[in-house]
């Protein structure tokens, strides 16, 4: 069973359509920590704010952080999409006070306003549409320095790594982000392969084949 974490965040019924569409046979959406303890594989998915997405994670005495973080540790092939990924760091400048899960080392940064492209335009914030995410390590994005695939992103914030070995692919938007993130039995992700048309598909069917 695949559990798909259910932390008041969004998008959920589009991931799991995804997952079944690339072959996942059985995917639950789920805020209930027996269920995600159960699950052979883990989906953290998620749009909107760092700060609500946590302190769904710390109801009910921290129920379901407890079972996030268990299922991060204990080797679960373990997925995260947009603010999924976010929240696998330390804290967010988004929610200052706020507690991460803290898998990775390192904080959640705003994309600055007032930024300029190569060709004068203006750097939009949210970073809305499609961009490139470059591998910088073999992971299930592909190759280390190949020439990657476009991905659809929605975000204002972006991760920033105190470990170098955990980014995994990069995205240039008027700052270069990493834009995916690898760590043993963990892969997290700022774009949104559901929304990513073929490119999301091939990553979710990559994703599913490798060993739990």
């Amino acid at each position: 069973m695949i559990a798909l974490v259910d932390a008041g965040c969004g998008n959920l019924r589009s991931v799991q359509r995804a997952l079944e569409y690339v072959g996942a046979k059985d995917v639950t959406i789920t805020s209930d920590p027996d269920a995600i303890a159960r699950a052979s594989r883990v989906v953290f998915p998620g749009q909107g704010a760092f700060g609500d997405c946590v302190r769904a994670l710390d109801q009910d005495g921290g129920a379901l952080r407890g079972a996030v973080e268990s299922a991060l540790t204990k080797g679960v092939r373990f997925l995260g999409i947009c603010i999924g990924m976010q929240v696998l760091f330390e804290a967010s400048d988004e929610a200052p006070g706020a507690r991460g899960l803290g898998h990775f080392r390192g904080r959640v940064e705003r994309i600055p306003d007032g930024l300029v492209e190569h060709n004068g335009s203006r750097v939009k914030v949210p970073h809305m549409g499609w961009n490139v995410a470059r591998p910088t390590a073999t992971s299930t994005l592909g190759a280390k320095d190949s020439d990657g695939a476009w991905f659809y992103f929605v975000h204002s914030f972006h991760c920033v790594a105190s470990d170098p070995t955990v980014p995994c692919a990069r995205t240039t938007h008027g700052v270069d982000f990493v834009s995916a993130a690898a760590k043993d039995n963990v892969l997290a992700v700022q774009f949104h392969p559901e929304k990513s048309q073929r490119a999301g598909l091939d990553l979710l069917s990559r994703w599913l084949k490798e060993p739990s």
